[in-house]
């Protein structure tokens, strides 16, 4: 969840009379902006270990993603993800050959090897050999992803009428939510049944 906006209104919100809504201010001063890595349970519906910085770099998620592994350091792990270059760098194929303990060379970047492109590397990262792995959503179907619905949820819940006067504000804000939220937390029913991709 990229570029979340710490917006504080300029005015407070006028309320109203009983049975009616308030009247939001419209005008905001901003703040600055953090990026939310978050890894959502399927099975449980709860989000781990969630990560709050200012950018989404390649460095970002590979933190991102190691700090989830080592909430279960010996256990397998599926990551589905859309097909951004950042959910296919080198330091994810490195960071799953070290924590995989994997002997394979991996080549050179741009070169040769695993590490020769972005198709090469997606395919080492997709091996079901591995017991770390990623899944990668299809093109323009990130909405396949259930932590979208869950960014939604957020968006709604959380960040669409909120004011922030500082990024700090605004992280420590999304942390207790995901606490919150995490106590009465059930997997979400997924109703897409899949239509079958003619290749």
């Amino acid at each position: 969840m990229t570029g979340v906006q710490a917006l504080e209104r300029k005015y407070p919100d006028k309320l109203s009379l009983p049975g009616m809504c308030a009247k939001a201010e419209f005008e905001y001063i901003r703040h600055g902006t953090t990026s939310l890595i978050g890894f959502f349970d399927v099975a449980k519906g709860t989000l781990y270990a969630p990560y709050l910085d200012e950018t989404r770099t390649e460095e970002d998620f590979c933190n991102a993603v190691r700090s989830t592994i080592e909430t279960d350091p010996e256990g397998e792990w599926v990551f589905v993800c859309d097909g951004l270059t950042t959910h296919k760098s080198e330091s994810l194929v490195k960071l799953v050959a070290e924590v995989c303990d994997l002997k394979t060379p991996l080549g050179v970047k741009g070169k040769c090897g695993i590490l020769q492109n972005k198709k090469t590397r997606e395919e080492f990262l997709h091996d079901p050999e591995h017991r770390i792995r990623f899944a990668y959503t299809p093109k323009h179907s990130s909405w396949m992803n259930q932590i979208e619905i869950w960014f939604g949820i957020t968006n709604r819940k959380l960040l669409k009428r909120s004011s922030y006067s500082s990024v700090a504000e605004l992280k420590e804000s999304i942390l207790r939510f995901i606490e919150q939220y995490n106590l009465t937390a059930h997997p979400f029913k997924w109703t897409y049944k899949g239509i079958p991709l003619a290749i």
